[in-house]
């Protein structure tokens, strides 16, 4: 039996999660942006076509995330309060891939198939790349560094 009890509870805990940002990805438009992330949101998204602007919370602290198409393939870069690009996830193409990195993708990917690989780049230095795989029981994400070998967490 739902006591009012357990209604508060859950409404409470819904309200908290969204405050700690867990579900705080909303879409924006360029003009609510600040000043100085349009401004960088416009210089990484020239010859682009745009897919949308969000605004997120990672780890408690706000961003922006500019989302998208770019000579036939993705970008989403994301951007801090000041403007300061934090982050490039770019798609590329698995075969334009060092060796290195192709086989230590094709290795982590098992029984699945690679449908998307992209760089990650953090702070104008590229960190990994991040294949998603496509397997019999769904979807996975797989990581390796910039020299194809595995990483000591996430990125």
């Amino acid at each position: 039996m739902i006591t009012r009890k357990t209604v508060v509870f859950c409404a409470t805990i819904i309200v908290a999660s969204s405050a700690l940002g867990y579900a705080s990805e909303q879409p924006v438009r360029l003009a609510d942006l600040p000043a100085a992330v349009q401004k960088t949101a416009q210089e990484q998204s020239k010859g682009a076509v745009i897919k949308r602007y969000v605004k997120d919370s990672e780890g408690g602290q706000l961003e922006y995330e500019v989302q998208m198409t770019i000579d036939g393939h993705s970008k989403d870069v994301t951007i801090a309060p000041d403007g300061k690009l934090l982050e490039v996830e770019e798609q590329v193409k698995l075969d334009t891939l060092p060796a290195a990195v192709r086989q230590g993708l094709q290795k982590k990917e098992g029984q699945g198939a690679i449908t998307k690989v992209e760089s990650i780049t953090k702070k104008g230095k590229l960190v990994a790349y991040e294949a998603q795989v496509r397997t019999a029981g769904g979807h996975s994400e797989i990581q390796v560094g910039p020299d194809g070998q595995a990483l000591q967490h996430e990125e």
